[in-house]
């Protein structure tokens, strides 16, 4: 083998390019390989809730005839986040519809308290304070008005995964103060 294919061979796969991904279907999809895509009743308000509250930049609108929106996206922190109204007719429904959802979507940021008060201004609900956790992580988890959990997070030290093991032992059970 020679040394020019060794080197791109060495090349980490997160460094492809997220442009052109192939679908399921072979076409190409200039997108990131995964991102979110949340059902929500009222897709135009929650894309002005998350301009507000993360400071979304708008990517694309497109409504249907009846007004609804079939597809939006967002832009929060580098992340595409996209969005639909609630369609019940179609199976899409949001977790105001549902009772609550299991899924959380998580956003790194650099100051974790400054970004948790903006969203709560904004009209989130604090569901679990912002506090340091075992993890190395200052952490704390809200839900927007349209249903969602949202865990924003400020990484302020590595830590090891026996190290990280070790402190949530010694948290006695409750890896979550103030959950």
């Amino acid at each position: 083998m020679s040394k020019t294919a060794t080197k791109a061979q060495a090349k980490p796969a997160a460094k492809a390019k997220a442009s052109a991904t192939p679908t399921a279907s072979g076409a190409k999809h200039n997108g990131p390989a995964l991102s979110p895509h949340l059902v929500v009743r009222g897709a135009a308000k929650a894309i002005d809730f998350y301009k507000k509250a993360f400071g979304a930049v708008e990517l694309i609108r497109l409504p249907g005839p009846d007004g609804r929106l079939m597809h939006a996206a967002v832009q929060i922190n580098g992340a595409r986040v996209m969005l639909v109204d609630e369609m019940p007719e179609h199976g899409a429904l949001s977790p105001l519809a549902l009772k609550g959802s299991p899924v959380t979507v998580h956003l790194n940021v650099p100051d974790v308290d400054k970004a948790f008060a903006r969203a709560v201004k904004a009209g989130a609900i604090t569901v679990m304070p912002v506090a340091d956790m075992f993890w190395g992580d200052r952490y704390g988890v809200l839900k927007d008005p349209f249903g969602h959990s949202w865990s924003i997070a400020t990484h302020q030290r590595d830590m090891t995964a026996k190290e990280i093991q070790k402190a949530m032992q010694s948290m006695g059970g409750n890896p979550c103060p103030d959950a």
